[in-house]
């Protein structure tokens, strides 16, 4: 049975990929870009089953009146896949508070307003599937991408007290994890900072992780969504790509030996 999926950020990456993906398999997808002509491709191939909209997510009145549209001409809205998004690459000192701002905006506010335009339309429907796009980088982190880390930290926090929130009216809840992909995110879509030399070495030390094989392809992404959207009882986190995993519990097991040398502090601090 075709679902219709309202997607964020189809002008190009993982939203214009996914999309299609839906697309072709005859799904209907509401798509939203910055600018309309990077849809037009689309729209020529699949005509009235996609229904572009021009929306800027940082806009509230916009995201709540361009979802209303999108029910209204489909219907319905089966899973809302919030992607859009950018990275901002630099040390927190070297961050203007426009950057830091702008960052947020787009990253954590402008999937805020998303999800609550779609809620009351998928409680009334008793159904439907919230995915937030998030990223290892909201599981752990990187030096040189803090506020990028702080946004996606802060996504994974709104989700997971979402998740329990909408559950009794038949909302399902994920996070996607995607590890580093050959996107444009760390290219033409990316924010960089003024450069301080102070940081030049930790940013060539970071650099050096980034080998060939450290990026996944995108495309091999399309399958794990399309599994993810047809799962009856989808996990709230799905890493994606091979990096991930092993990165995540590297971290988390040199977290708990922290916290365990520590835990009798902890414990005292209880104070009985």
């Amino acid at each position: 049975m075709s679902k219709t999926i309202f997607i964020t950020g189809v002008s190009r990456g993982f939203g214009k990929l996914w999309a299609e993906a839906f697309l072709q398999r005859g799904d209907k997808v509401i798509a939203t870009a910055r600018s309309l002509n990077h849809l037009d491709d689309l729209v020529k191939t699949y005509g009235k089953s996609i229904f572009p909209v021009q929306l800027d997510v940082n806009d509230r009145d916009a995201v709540f009146a361009a979802v209303k549209a999108g029910k209204e001409n489909f219907g319905q809205i089966d899973v809302l896949i919030n992607n859009a998004g950018f990275g901002l690459f630099g040390a927190i000192e070297e961050t203007t508070e426009k950057q830091a701002r702008e960052q947020m905006e787009t990253n954590f506010f402008g999937l805020l307003w998303v999800t609550q335009a779609v809620i009351p339309i998928m409680r009334e429907q008793k159904s439907g599937h919230i995915i937030q796009l998030s990223s290892v980088l909201g599981v752990v982190t990187f030096p040189i991408l803090g506020i990028y880390n702080a946004s996606k930290f802060a996504v994974e926090g709104l989700t997971e007290s979402l998740a329990p929130e909408v559950a009794p009216f038949g909302i399902k809840v994920s996070l996607l994890e995607p590890n580093a992909f050959s996107t444009d995110w760390g290219g033409a879509s990316a924010v960089h900072t003024e450069a301080n030399p102070l940081y030049e070495k930790v940013k060539a030390d970071l650099f050096t992780n980034f080998t060939p094989d450290f990026f996944g392809k995108p495309e091999a992404t399309v399958n794990a969504v399309l599994k993810l959207v047809d799962s009856e009882k989808p996990p709230l986190r799905l890493f994606i790509g091979k990096i991930s995993y092993p990165f995540v519990k590297q971290n988390y097991e040199s977290r708990w030996a922290e916290w365990d040398a520590w835990k009798q502090v902890s414990d005292d601090a209880h104070g009985h």
